[in-house]
């Protein structure tokens, strides 16, 4: 399948909205992504939506987002959430959405990013256990499940303690 991959719009928030709250079964994540939008984590250069090719712009299948967090004190990127509707998951949705969203953060330079996920779906875009490369934060307890991806540059790799914005809590 071939997948249109374009920065969010106004226009695709209620369809966004509903994606991320079928795709967790519950409107948590989806509340968060509203959230994110009104703070200043939000990154909209890293807000993706994905769409079937040829399929009309407002059929919006899938959401990923990385927001700006801090780990020692320093600029990192939390991906959160990636999102794919129930009926169009396993066919590389959710693939297409954090392989462009790697992309374009290394475009802009950043250093690293840090995830809360299955490590077995993760890893397959280099994603590992954050613990041992010196990073540590509220979801040290998730062991593996808490992640990251050090990107190309010549910037020292942000370590410490990982500081997500206020928005996040309670999730």
């Amino acid at each position: 399948m071939v997948w249109l991959i374009r920065q969010e719009r106004p226009f695709d928030f209620p369809a966004v909205h509903a994606v991320v709250a079928s795709a967790f079964g519950r409107a948590d994540e989806a509340l968060l992504v509203d959230r994110l939008r009104t703070s200043d984590a939000w990154l909209p250069g890293l807000a993706l939506v994905a769409r079937p090719n040829g399929e009309s712009r407002r059929n919006v299948v899938g959401f990923a987002a990385m927001s700006r967090i801090t780990v020692g004190g320093r600029p990192a990127l939390a991906l959160a959430p990636v999102a794919v509707a129930p009926e169009w998951q396993g066919k590389g949705t959710g693939s297409a959405l954090v392989r462009t969203g790697i992309v374009r953060a290394a475009r802009g330079h950043e250093r690293l990013i840090v995830v809360l996920g299955d490590p077995r779906y993760y890893g397959r875009f280099g994603f590992t256990a954050a613990i041992p490369v010196g990073i540590h934060g509220p979801y040290d307890a998730a062991g593996p499940a808490f992640q990251a991806l050090v990107l190309p540059g010549d910037d020292p790799v942000p370590t410490g303690l990982a500081v997500y914005p206020d928005v996040f809590e309670g999730l």
